[in-house]
């Protein structure tokens, strides 16, 4: 399995939507479950889709053959395998193949072989003890300049330069006329033209060839390789057009040397194809023309593929360019996040997968749908009107039937905008190509088109087509038929249209390989550079995860889809009430299915007390909402609460561990100061509490402590709404307090981490105006919950409520003074709410956007003046001239500049 070190990718430039994390690799961002290394032909395996490297990566070298290896393999008659032969030519020393020459061998290798094998194949062996002498110096001697085409190698200081010219020709030249098998004469001419290249001795390299290479009529590896020489020589010469000829047949006839032949293609533009398709005269030449303009992408694939289509519709280089497109539709249609629009809320967009100024733009239509007649529609009518199903407070998710939860419009797959290189993206490519595959499955033989074709239908939903194709392929092909398997198992489980026990019985028997985790495999030693910040790949078993949760979310079974993609614990950064309340139904659900229990309950993660885990979350909601009575309920059966679940690393054991709290740290629970109470003299969150926050007069209050926990805080809370409900001084201060204590804990507050499950009040996700995006939960999983922070707002109004009372029942100037600008903060939290719900929707590359930024801007300063700034406005003309105000111009720069 590849794994991969995340690292900050290039190409998120070009990204049309942003990532969550700025590191990221674009070909770990979908699943791709149509496996592209299907192909037949495994020397084009460099050539499928990739956009984290310029060329494919995610397979073994090995797979590629190697003509040479096997040309050498066929020479030996075949006594040894592939990797004895490649052993033999690339690893075994000069030493070991004397030994074998002066008839003392020592490789077990030349054992096998038996005796008289030197005397059998002497000129091959004497190539190859030649042939390892030069190769340490085969390499060009590399001269820096602005334009240079070859590299340094600075892993050696040998080079071909280092050798002596004269007799290095001369050695050679005199082997070469020694020899008397063809073959073995065609290597010495390749060394002769490659020392010559390497030497840039480049006009000697092309007379080499054609005196040494081109009169031995054989066409095979030597022959290749030499001719490889012979291009790189040409390109010395500035002889560009041979030069790309000739590396065009290195590429078209070799099997291991292909990417290297297509680098040294240099084709830039559209010109270079061209001139090298004038050139081709076999249809194998055109064909493979055809393959690098489609391959290099300079216009919509399809049309190439027409062209070659034509020419051969069983060519192994056309499945390639097939599996390369199919790969680029995944990304848009099998994405690891499906991202949401800010202003809509939906990630279902139009676009194009194909840059292609000549394709249509227009969205492609989901499967056709029978139009209802008149009669249908008025027995669907009455049908919904006087159906029994249960009216839920999940908006009767749960009483849908099969054809509307099939029908939903945000089952995954669907087509998003998440492609990294277009802007413009259409569906129309996925129907150009099912037409293609269509027609190719019906010409050509190989079972790969029929595969194809079933995968497009797969994406298109039409799972009912898709599994006729599958089940009526017949094939030995095990790569073929793994992939199948795989395509059925998808289609079954994305094409139900509800998830229910019976339905998960059938998933843990039939398919418990994609649900239940393997043990970790041990890594290859050669994997690791000593760190593990590495990650698998987005596998099947992943895909079908986010299906599920995004079934059990249309389904209106919330706190099961959160479970599939999240542990318990990550409720704490996110704590929505509806979420924690389905979480909770599923926690206490009796009689859970196995694979309730084996899939998702696993995820009920360690939060030490679960019952108080939720209760502390549902106590903290109710202080925000300023129900003490409830919040009391809740906060007394949580004392069992051992703390927000946060993990540490420890020192000692090396390794992360859950965090242990001391006696006296505040833990979500306990350890709360009286200063909650108080008043900021300083905005700053990250200065101490005694130099952020001021102490009220408690004296008329004993029951308040210095230190408390929340069901204590909720109990003095309702002491004082008690005593707020009278008429005197002491219930102003009451009021006072309380709401001292709901502003402190909102999101302006310093204490706002206290009803948030949050340990500090650090700057985070958590503490930002949610925005019309913020607001709306994703319509498709909870797989990014901890991407995304969303808190349900404040009530300043809870807060500006109580000081209402305190300044109505209040005789002292300076307590009202302090009262309205407690109210003039809130009432600022309440404009900064109303600014983030309404953005500016202005794109920068407006002309006109700085007239209309301005305009907004203005537009915002007089709702703020005239909707927001009431208390403000109050302290100014009735209390300017407290001591309480004179000290808030000082310490408060906002209320200085409101003044002035």
């Amino acid at each position: 399995m590849k794994k991969y070190l995340l690292s900050l990718a290039v190409v998120s430039l070009f990204y049309a939507e942003s990532d969550a994390c700025a590191w990221s690799d674009p070909d770990y961002e979908y699943f791709n479950l149509f496996t592209q290394s299907i192909i037949k032909d495994k020397s084009y395996l460099p050539f499928l889709h990739s956009y984290s490297t310029r060329f494919y990566t995610d397979f073994k070298p090995s797979l590629i053959p190697d003509e040479n290896i096997e040309s050498w393999k066929r020479f030996f008659n075949n006594q040894f395998t592939y990797s004895e032969t490649a052993y033999l030519v690339n690893t075994m020393t000069m030493n070991e193949l004397n030994a074998l020459k002066k008839g003392n061998p020592t490789n077990p290798l030349f054992t096998k072989a038996g005796p008289g094998f030197y005397q059998k194949y002497s000129e091959a062996i004497d190539y190859l003890i030649e042939a390892k002498y030069l190769e340490p110096y085969m390499r060009i001697n590399y001269v820096e300049s602005a334009d240079s085409f070859y590299y340094s190698e600075p892993q050696s200081g040998k080079n071909a330069t280092s050798l002596d010219y004269n007799k290095t020709i001369a050695a050679l030249t005199s082997l070469y006329n020694a020899a008397r098998n063809p073959e073995i004469k065609q290597r010495y001419g390749y060394q002769l033209v490659r020392f010559n290249h390497y030497t840039r001795n480049y006009d000697a390299a092309l007379k080499a060839f054609k005196r040494y290479v081109e009169p031995i009529r054989l066409k095979g590896a030597p022959y290749i390789m030499a001719l490889d020489q012979l291009a790189g020589a040409q390109r010395g010469l500035g002889m560009s057009s041979d030069a790309n000829w000739n590396f065009f047949q290195v590429f078209k006839d070799s099997k291991s040397r292909k990417e290297s032949a297509f680098v040294s293609m240099k084709l830039s533009d559209t010109a270079s194809f061209n001139n090298i398709l004038k050139r081709a005269s076999t249809d194998d030449e055109k064909n493979m023309a055809y393959f690098l303009l489609g391959y290099e992408d300079f216009n919509n694939p399809i049309p190439v593929m027409e062209k070659m289509y034509d020419i051969n519709p069983d060519s192994e280089i056309l499945k390639v360019m097939a599996v390369r497109s199919i790969n680029e539709l995944e990304r848009s249609y099998l994405p690891i996040y499906y991202y949401q629009n800010n202003d809509t809320g939906s990630t279902v967009q139009s676009g194009s997968v194909i840059k292609d100024s000549d394709h249509s733009t227009a969205p492609a239509a989901e499967p056709a749908k029978k139009e209802l007649s008149f009669w249908q529609k008025i027995v669907r009518f009455f049908k919904n009107l006087f159906s029994s199903k249960n009216k839920s407070s999940d908006g009767n998710k749960s009483g849908q039937s099969d054809e509307e939860l099939a029908e939903n419009p945000n089952r995954i797959p669907v087509f998003t905008k998440n492609n990294y290189y277009y802007d413009e993206q259409t569906k129309n490519f996925l129907d150009d190509l099912e037409k293609f595959t269509d027609k190719a499955k019906e010409k050509s033989k190989d079972e790969y088109w029929q595969i194809a074709d079933a995968y497009l239908k797969f994406l298109k939903k039409d799972y009912k087509a898709s599994s006729e194709i599958l089940d009526n392929i017949k094939t030995a092909n095990p790569e073929y038929q793994q992939e199948i398997k795989r395509m059925k198992v998808l289609n079954d489980i994305v094409s139900q249209p509800k998830i229910d026990a019976a339905y998960e019985d059938h998933l843990i028997k039939d398919y418990a390989e994609y649900f239940i985790d393997k043990p970790e495999a041990k890594k290859d030693s050669t994997e690791s550079d000593g760190y593990d910040y590495y990650d698998e790949a987005p596998s099947t078993a992943d895909f079908l995860k986010d299906v599920l949760a995004n079934r059990y979310l249309l389904q209106g079974e919330d706190g099961k889809s959160f479970l599939m993609n999240n542990k318990l614990s990550d409720l704490q950064y996110n704590p929505n009430s509806a979420l924690v309340k389905s979480v909770e139904d599923f926690y206490r659900k009796p009689n859970k299915t196995q694979f309730e229990q084996q899939i998702v309950a696993k995820n009920l993660n360690d939060v030490g007390n679960i019952d108080a885990f939720f209760t502390i979350i549902y106590g903290d909601r109710a202080m925000r909402q300023a129900d003490f009575e409830k919040a009391r309920s809740y906060y007394a059966k949580a004392q069992n609460f051992s703390g927000i679940p946060r993990s540490e690393w420890n020192y000692d054991q090396k390794k992360v561990m859950p965090l242990q709290y001391s006696a006296t740290a505040y833990n979500g629970f306990n350890n709360i100061s009286d200063l909650v109470f108080g008043h900021n003299i300083l905005v700053s969150y990250q200065s101490s509490p005694a130099e952020s926050m001021e102490k009220e007069d408690y004296v008329a209050f004993p029951f308040i402590k210095p230190v408390m926990n929340k069901f204590q805080l909720s109990d003095m809370l309702l002491q004082l709404k008690k005593i707020g409900a009278g008429r005197d001084e002491r219930a102003a201060k009451a009021n006072q307090l309380i709401g001292n204590l709901l502003y402190n804990t909102s999101v302006l507050g310093y204490y706002r981490q206290l009803f948030v499950m949050d340990l500090d009040n650090t700057n985070g996700g958590k503490y930002d105006f949610p925005g019309p995006d913020q607001q709306k939960p994703n319509p498709y999983y909870y797989k990014n919950f901890l991407d995304r922070s969303y808190m349900e707002p404040d009530n300043f109004d809870l807060a500006i409520n109580y000081y209402k009372k305190a300044l109505q029942l209040s005789t002292d100037k300076e307590r009202k003074a302090r009262v309205l600008f407690q109210m003039a903060s809130a009432e600022q939290g309440k404009y900064y709410q109303y600014e983030a719900k309404n953005p500016l929707k202005i794109d920068y590359s407006d002309p006109k956007y700085d007239e209309k930024s301005g305009a907004y801007l203005k537009q915002l300063s007089q709702i703020k003046n005239q909707k927001y700034r009431t208390y403000f406005t109050m302290l100014k003309t009735q209390y300017a001239d407290t001591e309480t105000a004179k000290d808030l111009m000082g310490s408060c720069t906002y209320f200085g500049y409101f003044i002035q």
